[in-house]
């Protein structure tokens, strides 16, 4: 009996202890806020690195839209062959900086609600949907107002 309860102790003790992570490896909350600066943010908003923001993305990402009570697709290739022709052509486009951010994080699925500025100005809300896969983090999905 004193085996017993001693065993259930211990499993109950292993149960409610928070889970070990490495000391050097970013939460998951700093990770994503990263991710969503980096990848999409800097890269694609400010036409930056756009090797972050194939890296931030999953290839099946899609923004979604609603124009006129019609729901617009718009994939990540097209997306970053827009970005790239916009680099190429050396438009710049105006700095966009984030206002405010908020994850909500559940295993290995994450909302992020991102208000995104333009010289002071709020120009869009965005709800990033993100995945976290083997290499990390990854956008998978859009949609604004």
């Amino acid at each position: 009996m004193i085996k017993m309860v001693t065993a259930f102790l211990t499993v109950a003790l292993l149960l409610s202890a928070p889970p070990i992570t490495r000391a050097d490896e970013p939460s998951d909350e700093t990770a994503i806020t990263q991710q969503v600066q980096q990848a999409y943010v800097d890269g694609l908003l400010n036409l930056g690195d756009l090797e972050r923001t194939r890296a931030g993305f999953h290839p099946d990402f899609v923004l979604l839209g609603l124009r006129n009570g019609q729901l617009t697709r718009f994939p990540i290739a097209d997306w970053i062959a827009s970005a790239e022709k916009q680099k190429t052509a050396g438009q710049k486009p105006p700095l966009t900086t984030i206002r405010k951010i908020s994850i909500d994080v559940t295993g290995t699925a994450a909302a992020v609600r991102l208000e995104l500025d333009r010289a002071g100005k709020l120009v869009y809300t965005d709800y990033l949907s993100l995945y976290k896969f083997a290499d990390g983090w990854k956008t998978v999905g859009k949609i604004y107002f």
